[in-house]
């Protein structure tokens, strides 16, 4: 009797062997999707990882995947030192160096950059001070050297830099680098293109002029017998140069009469070696003496080094108006420039005879141009009133109130609005 399965003993579905006929009627299979693209990366994720301190040496061999991470190693990063630690005495001979050609006009830009380089690392010291201040003096031989267009850019940058150290100094260096600070950096300021710089500049002029005490009579005759002496020497060196190898052949040798009184005063003294100084009834009164006679050096010394000091604080003062005058052709520097020479003719009389006369000539050439100006002589050809003279004119001639926001043209009526 047959089975009513139809379908017994054949094998499953899904284990049966495709036939010929059957793979036919099969639909195909789907086609593979394609992968999805890559997510962009992150700038971050490109940067190069810092390396490590073991990365510098050779690299071990990678761990394999089995073993256990290891703790954090925190990173080591490189650094590159940018300064050489010199020592002093390199710095005292780099020092000596630029000493020996900062005084040229044709090396001092390159001589310059190097001592900024000193002030900027941290090489000026109170160790090395005394050499420092050498670059500077050298740099200053000539003081008219730093008004030169070729060099006026570096010798002010050198010595506004030098400010930042001029605490190290003495108080008698410190008044020679005021001066010097004069002449390199208010001076060239003076030269400037800006308004600003420019006025900033005429503002610390007129400070110092302020600053400056009476000139006595004694300045002036101080200042006579100087141009005097100089005078003297530019006609008297002439002479000197030959009369000066007879006498020194004649008293290059001494002669018998100068043997015998040098033998006779060492006969005749009764203490040649000086031993009665030292006995001790007479110390008290020899050094009491020696003591006034120190302390009257002392005071001569500093008394000397103040009338120095004014004299060449004078001299770089008159130097700076000098330079400001030459620029009053410009119309932006006449303004300042005329209440610059206004206030030195007020304090004319804190500057020597010489220098006043100097003074006086340049505020008459000023007052003269001023004139011209307003009756339309300048050299435009029109009546070109700067705003300082334009404010002058108009308030000379301006009513005042007695009484604070009283009246616009001088008048005591009030108008009282009522709302």
């Amino acid at each position: 009797m047959s089975s009513d399965d139809l379908f017994e003993g054949l094998p499953p579905p899904a284990a049966a062997a495709p036939a010929g006929g059957a793979a036919s009627l099969a639909p195909p299979p789907p086609p593979a999707l394609p992968p999805p693209p890559p997510k962009p990366a992150l700038k971050s994720s490109l940067k190069r990882s810092k390396p490590s301190s073991s990365d510098t040496t050779t690299s071990p061999p990678p761990a394999p995947a089995s073993a256990a991470p290891e703790a954090h190693v925190p990173e080591r990063r490189l650094r590159f030192r940018t300064t050489v630690d010199a020592s002093e005495t390199q710095i005292l001979e780099a020092m000596q160096k630029i000493t020996s050609h900062i005084g040229k006009p044709s090396k001092f830009s390159k001589a310059s950059k190097l001592a900024l380089q000193l002030i900027e690392a941290g090489s000026v010291k109170p160790g090395t001070i005394n050499h420092f201040f050498g670059i500077l003096e050298a740099a200053m031989s000539s003081p008219g050297a730093c008004n030169e267009p070729s060099v006026r850019a570096d010798y002010h940058t050198l010595f506004s830099a030098a400010q930042s150290v001029a605490e190290l100094f003495s108080q008698q260096r410190k008044n020679q680098f005021d001066i010097w600070v004069l002449h390199a950096v208010v001076a060239n300021d003076l030269f400037t293109d800006d308004s600003f710089v420019f006025s900033k500049a005429v503002g610390k002029i007129k400070d110092a002029i302020s600053a400056l005490p009476m000139a006595m009579a004694d300045d002036d005759n101080d200042e006579a017998a100087a141009l005097a002496a100089a005078s003297k020497t530019d006609t008297t060196t002439e002479n000197k140069a030959g009369d000066s190898v007879p006498t020194a052949a004649s008293n290059s040798l001494p002669d018998d009469s100068t043997y015998a009184a040098a033998s006779g005063s060492g006969e005749e003294s009764s203490d040649p070696f000086g031993l009665d100084d030292l006995l001790a009834n007479k110390p008290k009164k020899s050094e009491r003496a020696r003591e006034k006679e120190v302390a009257a050096l002392n005071s001569k010394a500093d008394e000397d080094d103040s009338k120095r000091f004014l004299k060449s604080q004078r001299e770089a003062l008159l130097k700076c108006l000098e330079i400001a005058a030459r620029r009053y052709r410009i119309p932006w520097t006449q303004t300042a420039i005329d209440i610059f020479a206004k206030h030195a003719y007020d304090n004319v009389n804190r500057f020597t005879l010489q220098q006043r006369d100097a003074i006086v000539k340049l505020w008459n050439s000023i007052k003269e141009q001023q004139i011209r100006r307003k009756q339309g002589k300048s050299v435009s050809g029109k009546l070109d009133v700067n705003a300082f003279e334009y404010l002058q004119e108009k308030y000379s001639h301006e009513k005042i109130s007695i009484r604070h926001a009283v009246g616009g043209g001088g008048e005591r009526r009030a108008t009282q609005w009522l709302g």
